[in-house]
């Protein structure tokens, strides 16, 4: 659970973006997502190869 001790006078629309950005870190909304539907291994294994070269591509087009 996640606790946003809010200070006094603090606006709430500051706390809530303070919420949110704490809740993208631990990752919860992406575990939950995962958990729909079985991915095998393999396919997992591809799509992070995948993302590796498009990373090394945009690094290698940025260098040059």
């Amino acid at each position: 659970m996640l606790i946003i001790p809010i200070k006094a006078g603090e606006n709430i629309d500051r706390a809530l973006k303070r919420f949110k950005r704490k809740f993208d870190k631990t990752g919860a909304k992406r575990q939950l997502q995962a958990r729909k539907q079985f991915n095998k291994p393999s396919v997992e294994r591809r799509a992070q190869i995948q993302k590796a070269q498009y990373v090394q591509k945009l690094r290698d087009a940025e260098s040059i």
